[in-house]
């Protein structure tokens, strides 16, 4: 690093122009008396006592006045860092806790430079998550946010998580469990993407995923209208591609939904496992009305891209086919197009 940048980096710390240059005089002598310094910096023998009692308050340099004259010695750069670190350390949580306090809500659009700020905002997202999310992650990055997925899979929410840069072979048995509904492995590297609860999404490229140090950029959004596109590129171009890894075992009936794909996964599992189902739902159709009302009937199949086998025919199909009396209808999710009805609300499973 030369002189120019380094006298930047100082000045990022609140040293003036005079403190620096005193200080990397003092640094590069080692030690000095005031008179050194001042022939040194051209600054005056009285300025320089008055500059090296402010860098000792600072952990720069340490000054000894029970010597004649006195002596200015450059502490070691390492423990400079190391004062400097432990500084920064004290301090954060009270930052935290005042951002915690005046934080305000997500911007819909966010350019985020680092690594670093792109975790944190998924850490916070995925946190916050109370439905659904989707995470295509690479494998080494994974740890960053577990915890956070435990929780979230804790709070009962949907977790399709599908993690690539890593042979499926490499991945342990039982890895997963815990930390998504369902999961699998790529051993190709694809970009990050993270979409929770239709609301809120990350998107980074992989260059940017494996190394650390990159002028590429991730992006965060608050943006219902990107969320759909994201999620649908999920499922379309990489969860297909990728080996089931882990399917977590299905509520007990009855059960609630929030999550029209979790109810829609949860009832594959449960007709797989030879246990009839009933489905109860607020609808609107998706043809010639706009009117709202409430449909029951058994579930006699779903299409879906969820689980292996899928039974769809396109990406982000998943509905489920339901009789009632002698009607056999489809209902899909929010945004459902191809189906009978939309569901918009939650979704009531029992046992037939």
């Amino acid at each position: 690093m030369d002189d120019t940048k380094l006298s930047e980096r100082l000045k990022k710390l609140g040293l003036s122009e005079k403190e620096i240059n005193t200080y990397l005089t003092i640094l590069e002598k080692g030690e000095a008396t005031a008179s050194e310094v001042s022939d040194a910096t051209e600054v005056s023998k009285r300025y320089v006592y008055s500059i090296s009692e402010a860098l000792e308050d600072r952990g720069f340099v340490h000054v000894d006045d029970h010597v004649v004259p006195t002596e200015i010695r450059a502490r070691d750069p390492s423990e400079v860092i190391d004062i400097l670190t432990g500084n920064l350390t004290e301090i954060e949580p009270a930052l935290s806790e005042r951002h915690t306090q005046t934080e305000h809500e997500v911007e819909q659009f966010d350019v985020m430079k680092s690594r670093m700020t792109m975790l944190k905002h998924m850490g916070s997202f995925i946190s916050e998550a109370e439905n659904e999310l989707t995470l295509s992650i690479a494998y080494d990055l994974l740890h960053e946010v577990i915890d956070e997925l435990r929780g979230a899979v804790d709070r009962g929410v949907l977790v399709m998580l599908l993690v690539n840069d890593v042979p499926a072979d490499e991945v342990d048995d039982g890895e997963f469990e815990g930390v998504a509904t369902t999961a699998r492995v790529w051993d190709q590297a694809t970009p990050l993407t993270l979409t929770v609860d239709q609301k809120y999404g990350v998107v980074a490229p992989s260059e940017m995923v494996a190394r650390p140090n990159t002028n590429r950029r991730a992006i965060s959004f608050a943006e219902r209208e990107m969320v759909p596109v994201i999620t649908g590129s999920f499922f379309g171009n990489y969860w297909p591609m990728a080996t089931q890894a882990h399917v977590a075992d299905p509520r007990p009936l009855p059960a609630e939904f929030g999550c029209f794909r979790h109810a829609v996964l949860d009832a594959t599992l449960h007709l797989r496992n030879d246990q009839p189902v009933t489905a109860e739902a607020t609808v609107t159709p998706c043809r010639d009305s706009d009117d709202r009302g409430s449909v029951e009937g058994t579930i006699m199949g779903t299409r879906q891209c969820l689980v292996e086998p899928a039974t769809n025919d396109f990406p982000i199909e998943n509905s489920l086919i339901v009789k009632s009396g002698s009607r056999r209808f489809s209902v899909g999710g929010p945004g459902a197009l191809i189906e009978d009805y939309e569901a918009k609300d939650t979704v009531t499973l029992t046992k037939a």
